[in-house]
């Protein structure tokens, strides 16, 4: 006799969708009717991302025959956050940003469909190295520099930044190798790998991406390993690098020179903290409304300074409910990981929330000078398109793992015996000599 996993009660998650929209409906309503005109393109751009989403909890309910949603609920009220902010700059920030989601969604299913099967999984993973190589490469004779940096290429009608898309494929290549290591073959081909990875990255001079990918790579290594020792020996090889290219290369210590010194800096390396401690503090519990902060009018504050953004504008609470999202990604995947009767599984889908975590904690942090600024952005809620890719990429993880969970043992009633057991009648072996 086989025992019925519970499931969740539909009306939970009908409950959480017609609240999650109640929400996305008022903040919306703060954006359209700002102006003296109302835009019909931004009812028509709300209208389309909250079809999209009962549709997709509808069909999926359907399909699955699974109330299951909670992941992916949580990816559509932070990707709604950020369709509200970049409405609130302008309506061709809001379209991008919603063609963004609909491509992140899609590359959402098409990854869950490949990671059905570990087999299909494991046959992507040289692919997904050498065109993540190459990609890399490319992107350094390519990418022009923005802001210091080499991380862009502009193919006209859009710019894409390669890395963010190479942290999908860091996460395959990485799960697949250290699946099985049945020779040190596997581990030091990805230890190479990773190694050459955050070489391009730091000639890019993107340090922040860099600092994720060996973050993750870290962990990846002692979930297989579980060695804390050979971890700190790594991480120690790494700061010794570190000190070596900030020997040969000042230009990097000077970057964060300002870091926990911001106010010395205000006017100039410390604008944006500065700016961003200020004003987030002004919001409140309850914000001073959407489109109505200052920190609106400091350079990258749709994307760099976005969580900033939201304490202003939003209120301290609805920042709360951000960082409790992102606590909630990490929950489901930790329990997905524990279910998961896969070690490929397990790997990538705390991998990929970790990835997503430290990413926070780079950008919050960052912008609030509790760790050094790195111009990273805000998972699912930043506006750019590279990134938001990026995040539903590696939700993809995260979900696949909760899919492919090891059931517990059947329990038949009729086994379950009540009472003493009988005692042991079989004539106890005698000691010495033998049996």
């Amino acid at each position: 006799m086989k025992t019925k996993a519970k499931s969740q009660p539909k009306f939970k998650q009908i409950t959480v969708m017609f609240l999650m929209t109640l929400f996305q409906m008022l903040s919306a309503s703060c954006v359209i009717f700002r102006e003296k005109e109302i835009s019909l393109n931004l009812i028509y751009i709300f209208l389309g991302y909250i079809a999209v989403e009962w549709v997709y909890m509808t069909i999926g309910t359907t399909v699955t025959g699974s109330d299951y949603f909670e992941l992916e609920a949580i990816a559509f009220f932070l990707s709604g956050i950020g369709l509200t902010v970049c409405a609130s700059f302008s309506e061709s920030y809001a379209i991008k940003q919603l063609a963004a989601i609909g491509i992140g969604l899609v590359i959402y299913l098409i990854m869950l469909a490949l990671l059905e099967n570990y087999n299909i999984a494991c046959a992507l993973r040289y692919p997904a190295a050498i065109c993540s190589l190459g990609v890399l490469a490319l992107n350094l004779v390519l990418a022009k520099a923005v802001n210091g940096t080499f991380n862009w290429i502009d193919l006209g009608f859009f710019s894409i930044q390669p890395s963010e898309l190479v942290k999908i494929a860091f996460i395959l290549v990485g799960s697949v190798s250290l699946e099985k290591l049945i020779s040190s073959v596997s581990l030091t081909k990805y230890i190479v790998f990773s190694m050459a990875c955050v070489g391009f990255l730091f000639l890019i001079k993107d340090f922040g991406t860099a600092l994720i990918f060996f973050f993750t790579f870290v962990l990846i290594a002692f979930m297989r390993s579980g060695d804390i020792r050979t971890i700190i020996i790594i991480c120690a090889a790494a700061l010794m690098g570190a000190v070596l290219i900030i020997y040969f290369k000042p230009y990097v210590a000077n970057r964060f020179a300002a870091y926990r010194h911001v106010w010395d800096f205000m006017d100039t390396t410390g604008y944006q903290q500065t700016r961003v401690l200020i004003y987030s503090a002004c919001g409140g519990f309850f914000g001073l409304g959407i489109g109505e902060g200052f920190l609106r009018n400091v350079y990258a504050a749709s994307t760099d300074l976005v969580f900033g953004l939201i304490c202003e504008e939003w209120g301290l609470i609805i920042g709360i409910a951000v960082l409790l999202s992102f606590a909630g990604i990490a929950f489901f995947a930790i329990r997905a990981a524990r279910a998961s009767g896969s070690t490929f599984y397990m790997i990538a889908a705390v991998a990929a929330a970790g990835m997503l975590l430290f990413q926070l904690s780079l950008n919050v942090f960052g912008i609030t000078d509790l760790l050094p600024l790195t111009g990273v952005t805000l998972p699912f809620v930043s506006r750019g398109g590279s990134s938001m890719l990026c995040s539903w990429g590696l939700l993809a993880y995260i979900r696949a793992a909760g899919a492919h969970f090891t059931p517990p043992p059947a329990v038949d009633p009729k086994s379950i015996k009540v009472g003493k057991s009988k005692k042991n009648t079989a004539a106890p072996k005698k000691r010495g000599g033998a049996a």
